[in-house]
């Protein structure tokens, strides 16, 4: 081995300590006749025992306990593994608070509009769009924190969560957080794609039963306002039955409780790395591009039937279809156990989970009120 780097105490770890840790585990899917340390990295010369795809996979979880990555390179006709130590970035935090804080004044804004409030003339009216905003963050927050939780049991890189404020309808564009670096197998993208939408909807039935149990609040539109009218899907509609809550409008709470559903909808679109496309990969593996590859279409042709043949407002499902289509052409990255398929009960609570989305679906989720 060549540690003249190492000696001269410039490497940035214990190169022989490192291998000792290592080797075990590589010569399990690696033959190794020949190592080399440049200071940055180890390089292990030798010869595949398994697939490419098999060796990163049964690499990255022992090289994640201590801190390294490696890469399978083919160089001047010899295989090479590349280990290296993983660069820690730390998370700036302080952005997730300030999309926050901003995210909570701007649903709050929107949350007192629909009650009623006239903020001009009495600004500290702003705090009757509290509910509101509790209830839609409770909901948009569960998602991502399960995502996040799930992602971290699974030994991913995943941020907390990057809330959205935005000037739409309901103060904010939702939620996301970022992940870094491979999917460690099936399952792991499974468990991290079923998560949000299931927590979510869940937080979304229950913000929907208390508001449905909350009185509407009576409210005189705007003069420069828009007032709309709103589709209520097979879940929203039975969770009504079974309160029995009457009436048309919806008091603010119980209105969150639909955006949960309509978004719970949306994720579980089986395209693209929406929720619903990366809970497909994971069932169906590399069959699942063609689901993907069809569902803009599918979404396309939707649109077209609500604006054609029912004369309503279908633009909503031409702007996902368009979506969909740009991002679903990117693919699905393959998870690094891609062979090793899911268990039965996973396969069982994927259909129900897409048989949930579809129980949010209704054709006109929204439309002017004249």
């Amino acid at each position: 081995m060549n540690q003249e780097n190492h000696k001269k105490g410039k490497g940035k770890f214990n190169a022989e300590e490192t291998v000792s840790r290592l080797y075990p585990y590589i010569v399990r899917v690696f033959d190794v006749y020949e190592v080399q340390n440049s200071g940055e990295a180890l390089y292990f010369y030798g010869t595949p025992r398994t697939s490419n795809e098999n060796i990163t996979g049964e690499l990255w979880e022992p090289l994640q306990q201590f801190g390294f990555s490696c890469t399978l390179k083919y160089e001047l006709g010899e295989y090479v593994l590349l280990v290296f130590p993983e660069k820690k970035t730390k998370e700036k935090t302080w952005i997730n608070l300030v999309l926050f804080i901003a995210t909570f004044f701007t649903t709050m804004v929107c949350g007192a509009w629909m009650s009623g409030a006239d903020l001009e003339s009495e600004p500290f009216q702003l705090f009757r769009g509290l509910p509101f905003t509790l209830a839609i963050m409770a909901v948009l927050g569960s998602h991502e924190m399960a995502h996040y939780v799930m992602a971290r049991y699974h030994g991913m890189k995943a941020s907390l969560p990057y809330f959205i404020p935005f000037p739409t309808f309901i103060g904010t564009m939702g939620a996301l957080i970022r992940y870094r670096g491979p999917v460690p197998s099936r399952k792991a993208l499974f468990d991290v794609g079923v998560a949000g939408p299931l927590v979510g909807l869940f937080m979304s039935v229950a913000v929907t039963v208390i508001g449905l149990n909350l009185e509407s609040p009576a409210v005189s539109p705007l003069s420069d306002s828009m007032m709309l009218g709103l589709g209520l899907p097979p879940l929203f509609v039975f969770i009504q039955k079974l309160v029995g809550a009457t009436g048309e409008n919806l008091h603010p709470v119980a209105f969150a409780g639909w955006v949960g559903m309509f978004v719970t909808l949306l994720n579980l679109l089986p395209a693209g790395q929406l929720d619903g496309g990366h809970i497909l990969r994971a069932m169906l593996g590399k069959k699942a591009e063609k689901i993907s590859f069809m569902m803009p279409r599918v979404l396309f042709l939707i649109g077209l039937y609500v604006i054609y043949w029912m004369k309503e407002d279908g633009f909503i499902w031409i702007s996902w279809a368009l979506f969909l289509w740009i991002f679903a052409a990117v693919g699905h990255p393959s998870p690094l156990h891609d062979k090793v398929e899911l268990d039965k009960k996973r396969i069982l609570l994927g259909i129900i989970t897409f048989i949930l989305g579809l129980l949010c679906f209704t054709l006109i989720p929204f439309k002017p009120i004249p």
